[in-house]
């Protein structure tokens, strides 16, 4: 009677290997350093498209606000009649407008007008220079983001790949079924890194030339002010500011 022969250690029973190869099914099988790394990168996409939401909304609010009031330096035939068209408590342009007085007023009895606008242009730089780090505010985890996901997942596909090289050792057999799922599992680490990473590289550069345009914005309203200021001092309204205190 023929005996059976033994399978040869390459052969690998096919009901003990996993059929479900989906990325949830791999997610939940991985290695815990995968495992997080893997979360990390989801919490990271998650940020990623928080901030392209809040942020969108900001700069959409924040250029209409401008466009509105640069219409309304642009009515202006003074600083005071600016003030009283641009009713606004809080943005770059009241603050604008609040700066070129309270130097105007601070002036008043400096007979070199050059020199007071030269100092109302300082301040309405300064103001600038705020009003493009507060709209910038946020735009920094974008690039951070872009720039290190995908070394993040590179560093968990590693981490899988060493691991599925130790289960080759430990089984002791070179059958591609033994290993393809844990380097399946590895490689999925680098899809999520791509995922995290992409998007936040595109919305990036979006928000780039959005906050420049409104910079842009910012700069033509800083200019539509100190027109103003000059047109005051030309008229010889200076008292006039100084009464208004």
């Amino acid at each position: 009677m023929p005996t059976a022969m033994p399978a040869p250690a390459s052969l690998v029973n096919a009901e003990k290997l996993p059929r479900d190869l989906s990325p949830w099914s791999m997610f939940m099988q991985a290695d815990i350093v995968v495992k997080s790394v893997m979360i990390g990168l989801i919490f990271a996409s998650i940020v990623t498209w928080t901030v392209w939401l809040a942020k969108s909304i900001e700069l959409a609010a924040a250029r209409r606000r401008m466009r509105t009031a640069l219409k309304k330096l642009g009515a202006a035939n003074s600083i005071n009649e600016a003030v009283s068209l641009v009713d606004a408590k809080r943005g770059a342009v009241p603050a604008m407008l609040r700066a070129a007085i309270a130097e105007t007023r601070a002036s008043w009895d400096v007979a070199d007008k050059y020199a007071i606008k030269e100092r109302v242009a300082a301040r309405l730089e300064r103001i600038e220079f705020a009003a493009g780090r507060d709209i910038n505010r946020g735009t920094g985890v974008l690039a951070t983001i872009g720039s290190t996901a995908p070394f993040v997942g590179l560093f968990g596909t590693v981490w899988g790949i060493m691991n599925s090289f130790i289960g080759i050792s430990e089984a002791q057999t070179t059958n591609l079924a033994i290993v393809a799922p844990g380097i399946a599992e590895a490689l999925l680490a680098t899809a999520f890194g791509l995922v995290a990473a992409i998007p936040a590289v595109m919305i990036y550069n979006h928000f780039a030339r959005a906050i420049g345009s409104y910079k842009a914005l910012v700069g033509d309203a800083s200019v539509a002010v100190l027109c103003l200021v000059s047109r005051d001092f030309d008229r010889g309204v200076r008292p006039e500011l100084r009464a208004a205190e």
